[in-house]
């Protein structure tokens, strides 16, 4: 039996987000505190909801409770994958770089893609029971605007400038989406509103030890299985414009013989998606109870990259 481990993105935050595994996990936590110079610690056990939602924050913060979860595990996976932000934590699961390069690494994606936020703001928008192939000609049509995220059947993120993202779901709604709901972000993900950030990110991630993973990571940019670390770096920085696709990711798990999937971080948010992908499979989770809690929250049934 194949096991997949899968891990969160940005969206998945809340208050309280691993106060539970402080106590056995101090050092490692410490540890992050001092390569971030902040305790993020605080913010994550004590912080407000709007504390949190900061990209700079919420993209380490997730990451840290999501790689804490992966190393204490005693099974090992035959394959991973994360959304967006939880591609990095995966990369640490496998093996493929160690916990402080992959917290180093984050927090500049992080405070990049922040400051791509700031100084040009953009839009999201969920579209909700339309075929993928009407949203993709939807959005070649319309300059500024395209897909960002393939969450699961009948559930895909837009992403670009506001008036572009409006036009979309204008026409969207009128090609017959249930829902094209506006997100509640500052910033494009996933597009190419991000393409500021990708000359620093590319020094950052080049400057990152990396190594084969142990296991094959499928990656948000193909949705196929990688172990040659050049690959997994030009994929990570293709990532920043580029569209997560989590459909096509969990069918080719599935294809290559994954029949358990466990989620590693707070929520059950990948869960819930993997079961409109394919509802036949063996599903776990990884995560103290007040993140499971959480889990049947509205909020918690869009993923996204960004300001939530």
């Amino acid at each position: 039996m194949k096991t997949a481990f899968i891990f969160p993105g940005q969206g998945s935050q809340f208050p309280g987000m691993a106060k539970e595994l402080y106590e056995s996990h101090k050092a490692m936590m410490e540890r992050a505190n001092q390569i971030l110079g902040f305790r993020i610690t605080d913010i994550m056990f004590e912080g407000t909801a709007e504390q949190l939602k900061a990209t700079r924050v919420t993209q380490p913060a997730i990451f840290l409770h999501s790689v804490v979860l992966a190393l204490d595990q005693e099974l090992r996976p035959d394959m991973v994958a994360g959304h967006s932000l939880g591609e990095f934590s995966a990369l640490v699961a496998a093996g493929a770089i160690g916990f402080e390069d992959g917290l180093r690494l984050v927090a500049a994606r992080a405070e990049l893609m922040q400051q791509c936020c700031e100084n040009r703001p953009g839009a999201m928008a969920a579209i909700i029971n339309l075929p993928d192939e009407v949203i993709e000609q939807v959005c070649a049509g319309i300059p500024g605007v395209v897909p960002a995220n393939f969450n699961s059947p009948g559930q895909v993120v837009i992403s670009g400038e506001e008036t572009a993202v409006d036009q979309a779901c204008d026409e969207l709604k009128a090609a017959g989406a249930k829902r094209a709901l506006k997100l509640p972000v500052s910033g494009a993900f996933h597009s190419p509103l991000m393409e500021p950030a990708r000359a620093q990110l590319a020094v950052a991630i080049e400057n990152t030890p990396f190594q084969a993973p142990r296991c094959p990571i499928y990656q948000n940019v193909t949705a196929s299985p990688t172990s040659d670390p050049v690959q997994i770096k030009e994929n990570l920085l293709k990532q920043l414009t580029s569209p997560v696709r989590w459909t096509r990711t969990v069918q080719n798990m599935l294809s290559d013989g994954a029949v358990r999937f466990v989620e590693l971080g707070p929520g059950s948010v990948l869960q819930g998606l993997v079961k409109r992908i394919v509802s036949s499979y063996y599903l776990e989770g990884v995560s103290p109870a007040s993140a499971m809690k959480k889990a049947d929250a509205p909020a918690q049934e869009i993923i996204i990259e960004g300001k939530q």
